[in-house]
């Protein structure tokens, strides 16, 4: 290690530390014990390019303990993002481009919205998936168009996080080479040393997942990690997971290898006397040397040098195969092709016969597929039973690699975050599926993916009392609440099979956030279009299905399976001379979104004779209905018995929609 190589060290360990200081608030252990892992491999390995952080073929550096953000803005700020010092002097202050935990979208150069433990590790995962993936697909002998890696630092709670676990095995099993991570081994977390709860041997551990381990090494010896790293590197089949002895806070003379050295800052005294222990101006505060900045800035020259040369492949190649070029430049900016949706028109037809809206979304998948070479995805050992199998386009697996079919293994959680990453690494359109009862199991990622703004697709099948003799531990009642409370996630709740078509449309045109598609275990009927509305109002996410005159007396409204109770209801209270109107309300999102005239026209305040029905909780609906209206629904859990008899034992009927009606129109 030369001077210049400490120095550097120093530089980014204490610019984290002041940074931590001057906010009075934050995490600078991390920062201190970590700076020579990032040091090396940001400044010997790592393929960027500050001038454009959204370079397609750049490697991914993740850091997964995202409390420890100071240390990853330094490390922006000194290689020459856009992120000035006095972002860094306005830590986790209001308006700022650096929060306490690193933000996708906020601050330029941060691939994933971290601090949620074992979330980073997962999702980078799922980007050595669309690595690999988009390499089978758009390399050729003589075009090497994708070829990265994925770095991160995890952390000890990251590994004690269960979703780490469930990642890595999938990982190794997929044998992701491009995979390295660096294992900030510091042996401390906040209630103490970490061996209180966790004194397992990861190497082993990770060498039974099928990784390759290296290590333990001295995380603080620049030429023993570059060693490693170089390992790693030279390691195709297997993911690398490098463990790294350091010292949380290092440098500080009272508070190293302690806990009150991760979560709050050292103090002035403290830090002016670490300073002092490894060289620094102690009087100083974000000091950052001329020749320190002068060497890591030239991460701008060789990141422009590198993708400049990439530019020129892509150029030859753009040449060599037009059309291959064309769907890559338009996967990886996210673009749907022309005619993409050109498969769905007459997909399902009036006198069709009742089908649940699974199946109805595994057909559109199917019709999507050959105009969307970027849609791909998977479920958790459920393609059967969610009915997302795309027929004839293979498996991703380590036999092959090229399929369009993921096996994510009984892993709803690590499937969640793995998604999360391949839309995160762009080039794809990711889906995961499993039971609806099963999203409690991945409700991180999906609150990360809707945080993020990325774009992908939940299938959610089996959505309600509906999917009958499993009974209640396999029965969702709160789940579309919950969903519906997460801000920037889209729920669909489609009523048959026109509508999940629809609802399909919606979510891939949806590129500001996630979408859920809530489907049904039990066949529906194919409602007729030809005597009702258009199914296209979904993209309003609620609209007139049906109503028996002008200036309705009574509005009944709801989702999914239940909109065929709410309209057999309609119509017998039609025949009684009440004015009806139905309306179906699939997404409470898209419909919030819309011009208060056009809610108004669908939804008119001054009929107030409202009822709802969903085989859910009734909770929310209120905010339909008013306070004098009613909703039918489940406020306890279900049962084990065929479906149609839950139906009738819970009220989910006609019957009692109109006599609920009824009861409104007498007051």
């Amino acid at each position: 290690m030369t001077e210049l190589d400490q120095r550097c060290i120093n530089a980014l360990r204490f610019l984290a530390a002041d940074t931590v200081q001057k906010a009075k608030s934050g995490h600078p252990g991390t920062p201190m014990g970590a700076a020579t892992l990032a040091y090396v491999l940001w400044d010997r390995f790592l393929k960027h390019n500050p001038a454009n952080p959204n370079w397609a073929d750049r490697d991914r550096f993740i850091l997964s303990p995202g409390h420890a953000s100071a240390l990853l803005y330094a490390l922006l700020h000194l290689t020459g993002y856009d992120l000035s010092l006095d972002e860094l002097k306005n830590f986790r202050q209001w308006g700022s481009k650096t929060p306490g935990h690193p933000e996708r979208g906020l601050t330029p150069g941060v691939e994933v919205t971290t601090g949620p433990l074992g979330q980073g590790f997962a999702h980078g995962i799922g980007m050595a998936v669309a690595e690999r993936w988009l390499a089978e697909h758009y390399n050729t002998p003589h075009y090497e168009i994708v070829n990265h890696h994925i770095y991160a630092i995890v952390s000890d709670g990251d590994l004690q996080e269960g979703v780490s676990a469930e990642a890595a095995s999938l990982a190794g099993t997929l044998k992701l080479g491009k995979v390295i991570y660096l294992y900030d081994d510091n042996g401390i977390q906040i209630e103490g040393s970490t061996d209180i709860a966790f004194d397992e041997d990861v190497g082993r551990r990770f060498e039974a997942y099928g990784w390759h381990t290296v290590g333990p090494i001295d995380g603080h010896d620049p030429e023993a990690i570059d060693a490693a790293i170089r390992a790693g590197q030279a390691e195709a089949d297997r993911p690398t997971l490098i463990i790294c002895r350091t010292h949380i806070g290092f440098g500080a003379p009272t508070k190293q290898d302690t806990p009150e050295a991760h979560g709050e800052p050292l103090g002035e005294e403290e830090l002016r006397a670490a300073k002092t222990a490894l060289g620094w101006p102690a009087g100083t505060s974000f000091y950052i040397p001329d020749d320190v900045l002068a060497h890591l800035r030239r991460a701008l020259d060789r990141g422009g040098q590198r993708e400049r040369e990439w530019q020129r492949r892509v150029h030859d190649w753009w040449h060599a195969h037009p059309e291959q070029a064309e769907d890559f430049d338009l996967a990886t900016r996210g673009e749907l092709p022309h005619g993409w949706d050109a498969g769905l028109a007459g997909l399902f037809k009036p006198g069709d016969k009742p089908m649940a809206t699974r199946e109805a979304s595994g057909r559109v998948l199917n019709a999507l597929v050959p105009r969307l070479h970027a849609l791909t995805g998977g479920s958790a050992d459920l393609a059967p039973s969610t009915k997302t199998t795309l027929k004839g386009y293979g498996d991703f697996g380590f036999r092959e690699y090229c399929g369009h079919n993921m096996h994510f293994g009984v892993r709803e959680h690590a499937m969640g975050s793995i998604v999360n990453g391949l839309a995160l690494h762009g080039g794809v359109i990711p889906y995961a599926a499993t039971f609806l009862v099963f999203s409690d199991y991945m409700r991180p990622p999906l609150r990360l993916a809707a945080l993020m703004e990325q774009r992908v697709i939940f299938i959610f099948t089996h959505d309600s009392v509906g999917m009958g003799e499993d009974g209640p531990t396999h029965q969702p009642i709160e789940h579309l609440l919950s969903l519906r409370a997460i801000p920037n996630l889209t729920v669909i709740r489609p009523a048959d099979a026109t509508e999940t078509a629809e609802a399909w449309r919606a979510a891939l045109l949806n590129r500001r956030g996630p979408t859920v598609l809530a489907l049904s275990r039990q066949n529906l009927p194919v409602l007729d279009r030809t005597q009702l509305a258009p199914a296209d109002g979904v993209q309003r996410g609620g609209y007139i299905l049906w109503e028996s005159g002008d200036s309705p007396e009574v509005i009944l409204m709801g989702t999914g399976s239940e909109i065929h109770i709410a309209l057999e209801a309609g119509k017998k209270l039609a025949a009684e001379a009440v004015k009806v109107r139905v309306i179906s309300l699939p997404s409470w999102e898209l419909f919030d979104k819309q011009p208060d005239d056009y809610r108004e026209s669908v939804l008119p305040k001054a009929v107030r004779a409202r009822v709802a029905v969903e085989a859910a909780t009734p909770l929310g609906w209120e905010h339909y209905v008013g306070l004098n209206g009613a909703v039918v629904g489940l406020n306890h859990f279900g049962a084990s018995a065929p479906a149609p008899v839950l139906y009738e034992k819970f009220g989910l009927t006609a019957d009692n929609v109109a006599a609920q009606t009824r009861r409104l129109l007498e007051r």
